[in-house]
């Protein structure tokens, strides 16, 4: 008899210390062990994780009303500009924001948020209109997140479903969001948690949309809608995993539970700010299918190994590779060993996914039903009707 569960019944589990939940390395072994059937008798969640760079972040901020008031029309945190076209005193800081006067030391607005969750204290200068309701023109001091209202991490493209890796056929070392190409397909660099990845253990989302609970940052966290450039219409494999750049999450989640430990301010040598972010998504084991898709291998994912030396928008693809071969070390190509490295760290996604277990067997983390599934065909992803130049 297959054995089919709800959410309801699983986070009853959760309450009474009884849930089995495992990692989706763990759970490999065991599927194929026992069949997927058996496996998912035996396992009510697996816990996934994801520690690597993601530009598309930032945090909601209202910093709280001074006296007299103001209706800020700039604002700098750290030199670092904000938008703060929303309300008199709610801004936006993206993570890859830069500082207008960062000298040699390239900063950004990920710094700013790392050192607000360190607890240091940030330089705010903010410039008012001068209204009847808000007399007040500029103010200028430091700020801590204690003295902010509210800071709401909200980024629009998070925990991509799997990404293309890259290269440089060109006879010049490249600087890009990949990090350092070394020219002459001198290396090659990828970004992911492979196995270990949330979307890549439900390819289809069948267990993931609008409202999911997730770990963000070392807090909970929910998904809030899709991520821009949501395009889960990617060629698959068999085992219906993309190959290449697919779905991807909108996230929400509180700033000021979260840790500097799983928030971290990147730099990338001649290309700008990043920002590390860490993510793991409990995947409830509803059914067998599930408890077989969870057990997705390296071996059983692939992605295409990009040529960033062409500068058009469809740059070509050299070869398509599995993250088994990417996390060997080298690929072959041409003839010869090319060596491979991650932007992303395995290491922490590992103890992401081991925290939101330990979070779970102990009755503190729950597991929450979608309130929409996530789009299983493209909303948008259209290029820009335009030519760009380069110089």
């Amino acid at each position: 008899m297959s054995v089919t569960k709800t959410y309801e019944e699983i986070n009853a589990k959760i309450r009474q210390g009884k849930a089995v939940v495992v990692t989706a390395e763990e759970i490999i072994p065991m599927v194929e062990e026992m069949g997927p059937e058996k496996a998912a008798q035996t396992v009510d969640v697996v816990t996934t994780g994801t520690f690597g760079p993601m530009c598309s972040s930032g945090v909601f901020l209202n910093l709280g009303h001074s006296d007299p008031p103001i209706r800020i029309k700039k604002l700098w945190l750290n030199d670092v500009p904000a938008y703060a076209g929303i309300a008199a005193v709610d801004a936006y800081l993206g993570a890859t924001e830069e500082a207008e006067h960062c000298g040699e030391r390239l900063y950004g607005g990920a710094h700013v948020i790392e050192e607000l969750l360190m607890g240091k204290a940030v330089r705010m200068k903010a410039i008012g209109t001068g209204t009847d309701c808000y007399p007040c023109k500029e103010i200028e001091g430091f700020i801590t997140l204690n003295d902010i209202n509210e800071a709401v991490m909200m980024n629009p493209r998070n925990a991509y479903q799997n990404y293309a890796a890259a290269v440089n056929s060109t006879d010049r070392p490249l600087y890009t969001y990949m990090g350092i190409l070394l020219p002459r397909l001198g290396n090659i660099t990828y970004s992911t948690a492979g196995a270990l990845s949330p979307l890549l253990n439900d390819p289809e989302y069948r267990t993931i949309g609008v409202g999911t609970r997730i770990f963000l940052g070392g807090a909970a966290g929910y998904v809030a809608w899709h991520g821009t450039q949501h395009n889960p219409n990617r060629d698959r494999s068999e085992n219906g995993v993309p190959v290449g750049p697919a779905g991807t999450l909108s996230v929400i989640g509180n700033l000021k539970e979260m840790s500097p430990e799983y928030i971290k301010a990147a730099v990338y040598e001649r290309y700008g700010v990043s920002m590390f972010v860490g993510i793991g998504l409990p995947i409830p084991v509803l059914d067998a299918d599930m408890a077989a898709r969870l057990a997705v291998k390296d071996e059983d994912i692939h992605t295409w190994l990009i040529d960033y030396g062409v500068p058009a928008r469809n740059r070509p693809a050299l070869a398509k590779v599995s993250y088994a071969q990417l996390k060997s070390g080298y690929i072959e190509l041409n003839g010869r060993k090319v060596p491979t490295a991650p932007l992303s760290s395995l290491k922490t996604a590992r103890k992401i996914a081991t925290l939101l277990k330990e979070r779970i067997q102990q009755g503190r983390f729950f597991l929450q039903e979608p309130a929409e599934p996530l789009p299983r065909h493209t909303q948008g992803v259209h290029p820009m009707n335009v030519r760009g130049s380069v110089e």
